[in-house]
């Protein structure tokens, strides 16, 4: 079986996802199905086709959350041995070197990225460019503008 890395914090909020589909959501899709099922004709009862469809996706979360925490290798990046290395779960300060342009990402597993909320996958371009350099290297990043270079200006490690 494949075993996915994940960070710390991001299998907490996988968790808490789960926790709350299992004790706030389903209760809530079961009791409007129960409702929807007491005004009769389920042929053409709406109200009971969407709390059934809600059911379904509520489920199916439930089962993919399940699945990613039983395959998850949590690792947690305090407690790494990294020495001011890029690595798993690091969050890295980089410089563009062209413009100046300073960006933080934290390199996570495929499961919780967000570039949004500047996580990246570890199998990302940029990711796989960072590991394993340190503060001060220069790096460069083949992006779908062309090849960008980038200085690690700094390496955390945050749990």
């Amino acid at each position: 079986m494949k075993r996915n890395p994940m960070t710390l914090r991001g299998a907490e909020l996988l968790r808490e996802e789960l926790k709350r589909l299992k004790s706030v959501d389903r209760p809530n899709v079961i009791k409007a199905i129960a409702e929807a099922r007491s005004h009769g004709d389920l042929s053409e009862n709406a109200e009971y086709h969407a709390a059934r469809e809600q059911q379904g996706f509520i489920e199916g979360r439930i089962a993919e959350l399940e699945a990613k925490l039983s395959t998850a290798d949590i690792i947690d990046v305090s407690k790494l041995p990294a020495n001011g290395r890029v690595v798993f779960g690091a969050t890295v300060d980089l410089e563009a070197e062209d413009d100046g342009k300073k960006v933080t990402y934290t390199i996570v597993g495929e499961d919780e990225a967000d570039i949004k909320a500047a996580r990246i996958a570890v199998t990302s371009p940029i990711a796989r460019a960072l590991i394993g350099k340190s503060e001060g290297d220069v790096v460069d990043v083949a992006a779908p503008g062309g090849t960008r270079s980038y200085e690690i200006v700094a390496v955390r490690y945050e749990a």
